[in-house]
Parts: structure tokens; C-alpha cells; sequence
């Protein structure tokens, strides 16, 4: 019987001997990537924007948000930062399950996709992972909320792919009960990796990153605080934006995990150890990557 690999601590010390790629100064936001965030819905829109804030936060050079066509003018106005895209809606207030094919040049230039923040109609979802795959393979796509259990669906799925499920949507995709999930977290987090082939954030106390290779990463970082309406939303940003500026996926992962959970200790400690929000992580993230990050410019 193999022997599982004990899990690596994810700490400062380790981020910093895992150094973020250089960045060619000449080239500007073009040198970090452009993220699409495609989520969000009539009654979660700030799910996508929370999202995609923080892909900016972690980074990232140029922001795109698609998100449903009646909603799409006020969240232009929330984030100015971004270029924002309404597609078709259901009736619901959802993306439409067409909504991929008004995005084919976008999911072909971007960088980094994340999809599924706010989303609960996981029909759009499958739409636009599948996109992904035939039309731009060479990036990475963060799967999260309402896209996860798109993705189990796939029988073609992104090579380069991370999932950010919390206990309850980790029991779903093995079909599970949460207690379960619960009870032996790392390794379940491993075989949901080697079985979806793809990168295994799963969210807790102690958040576990398992690669289908087998190799886990854990964290301890962080506290109650971040169990909190639009935190999840928030990690995911994170590492998208990670990864638009030249992070590999799991490297995104790692990083994005540890920041996030840093940024609650900040929060906890200047705050309150309950009660800060997820938009008040966003201020603390290009603090804490800088701080990690050892400055390789060319």
C-alpha cells in the first residue's frame, strides 16, 4: 500500500523560496494578464465583482467581467476598472445557458478565466468551460461556486484547472455527506484532484491544495472571521489574478490561499475576530503578495 505524502506547510518562508514569475516592467498591464471573471446573477451580483476586485488586487494588468445584460450597466458603474459584458438571462435573473457564445473573443484572449461566482444555474457554467477548452487551452480556468458541479458534468475539461470547493460542495461532487468530507479532508481533496484532474482547494479550517500528482499543500493561516458572505468569491479572485500574471495554477493556488487567509488575520486583529467583510480582504492583498513576493523585474 502506497504511503500518502504528508502534506507541505504553506508558509511566508515557503512563498517566498516559490517566487512569483518576473515581470518585463517595459510591457505594463499587458505584462500581467487579463482576467475573465464570467459569473454573477439579478440577485448575486456582487459575487462576480467581489471576484473581480481581487484579481486585480493579486495583480492582475486588465479586468473583463461578464455577467447578465440587466445588471451589467450597474456593475460597470461599481467596478470602473473593468470592461463589462451583459449576455442573455434566463427569465431567473441567471446567465443564460447561450451566454458562451457571445464571450468566444474574450475566453479567447484572456489570460486567466474564473467562472462561477454568483452563479447558480450550472447550465451557462458548462457552456463556458467547455468554450474554454476549445478555444483557448492554454489558459487557466478557477472554477468555482455554481460551476463546480458543471465541471464533475464534463467529459472535456480545461488541462490547466483549479476547483475552490468548500465541505458541502466537496461532498456534492463525491457524492458525499459534508460529515464525511469533514472527517478526512486531505484525502479526499486527493482523490477529487487525481479524479477531475485538476487543481483541489478545499476550504476549510486547516484548507487543504492537492494536485492530481498527489502533492498537497496546507494551510493553517487565517481564522472564523473569513467564513463570511463573499470570502470564497474573494480567494478565487485571487488566484485568478495570480495566475493571469504568469503564476502556474497550483503556484496561483498555494499563494492565493495563504494571502487570503493573511488578510483575515490582518482583519482579525484590527477589527474583530468576527464580523469584517469580504470587500474589507481586498485592501490587504497587494500588501501581503508584495511583501512575500522577492522584486524580479527585468
Amino acid at each position: 500500500m502506497t504511503r500518502r505524502r504528508a502534506a507541505i506547510a504553506i508558509t511566508p518562508a515557503l512563498l517566498r523560496r516559490w517566487p512569483l514569475p518576473a515581470l518585463d516592467d517595459q510591457l505594463g498591464k499587458v505584462a500581467r494578464g487579463t482576467v475573465l471573471v464570467v459569473g454573477g446573477s439579478e440577485q448575486i451580483p456582487g459575487a462576480a465583482m467581489l471576484a473581480a476586485l481581487a484579481s486585480l488586487r493579486a495583480g492582475a494588468g486588465t479586468l473583463v467581467i461578464a455577467t447578465s445584460r440587466n445588471i451589467a450597466p450597474h456593475v460597470a458603474v461599481a467596478v470602473p476598472e473593468a470592461r463589462v459584458i451583459g449576455v442573455r438571462a434566463t427569465v431567473t435573473g441567471e446567465l443564460a445557458p447561450t451566454s458562451a457564445r457571445e464571450l468566444r473573443d474574450e475566453l479567447t484572449a484572456s489570460d486567466a478565466i474564473l467562472v462561477g461566482p454568483g452563479m447558480r444555474d450550472r447550465r451557462a457554467a458548462r457552456g463556458v468551460i467547455t468554450s474554454c477548452v476549445k478555444l483557448n487551452a492554454r489558459a487557466p480556468v478557477v472554477i468555482d461556486a455554481g460551476a463546480l458541479a458543471a465541471f464533475r458534468e464534463l467529459r472535456s475539461r480545461p488541462a490547466s484547472a483549479v476547483l475552490t470547493p468548500h465541505a458541502g460542495e466537496m461532498a456534492s461532487l463525491l457524492d458525499l455527506e459534508p460529515e464525511d468530507v469533514l472527517a478526512k479532508p486531505q484525502d479526499l481533496a486527493l482523490e477529487a484532484a487525481r479524479e477531475l484532474g485538476a487543481i483541489v482547494v478545499l476550504k476549510g479550517a486547516v484548507t487543504y491544495v492537492a494536485a492530481p500528482d498527489g502533492a498537497c499543500y496546507a494551510n493553517t493561516a487565517g481564522n472564523l472571521g473569513l467564513g463570511t458572505c463573499g470570502s470564497g468569491d474573494t480567494l478565487s479572485g485571487v488566484i485568478a489574478g495570480l495566475a493571469a500574471r504568469g503564476a502556474t495554477i497550483l503556484q496561483a493556488a498555494v499563494w492565493g490561499v495563504h494571502v487570503h487567509a493573511k488578510a483575515g488575520e490582518v482583519l482579525a486583529r484590527d477589527i474583530g475576530p468576527l464580523g469584517y467583510l469580504a470587500r474589507e480582504l481586498l485592501a490587504e492583498i497587494p500588501g501581503l503578495v508584495g511583501s512575500y513576493a522577492k522584486r524580479r523585474h527585468r
